[in-house]
Formats: C-alpha cells, structure tokens, sequence
C-alpha cells in the first residue's frame, strides 16, 4: 500500500476532518481514505451526462419544447 503525506494542510480543514470522521466513527485516516476513494470513483463525466439526461427528462416533462440549432444554423466562420 502508498503512503502519502499532505502538506500545508489549513488547520480548519483538519479540524472539520476531525469531526467528520468522529462523526462517521473513523479514524481521521480512514475517513480520509473514504474521501479519497469516493472522489476518484465517481469521475465528473459521468455525472455531468446524468445531469444532463436528468434535464433533458424534465424538459420533456414539463411539456417546454427547446429548440437547439443545428450545425447548419450555426455560421461558418464565426468571427465574420
């Protein structure tokens, strides 16, 4: 296993880490650990195209049609 050591770590910081990790019955190591692992198994690009599928459901929901362009509106040179 890695061993890492974080530097200039804001004493707030720390401290709300203290509580969260009391709080969720953790060593501060653990809960840390836990942030980490959740961070990098939840890649933004995946959520980013939910919240958009999500938009898009309650677009058609809600009854709203929203006219997009298409690449044939769209100028061809747009500094024209």
């Amino acid at each position: 296993m890695a061993v890492m050591t974080i530097r200039d770590l804001d004493d707030e910081v720390r401290d709300k880490l203290r509580i969260r990790a009391a709080h969720n019955k953790r060593s501060m190591e653990a809960e840390v650990r836990a942030i980490l692992t959740a961070a990098v198994d939840s890649p933004v690009e995946k959520a980013f195209s939910e919240a958009l599928l999500d938009f898009a459901a309650a677009v058609r929901e809600s009854g709203y049609t929203l006219e997009l362009p298409t690449r044939d509106d769209m100028p061809r040179d747009p500094f024209a």
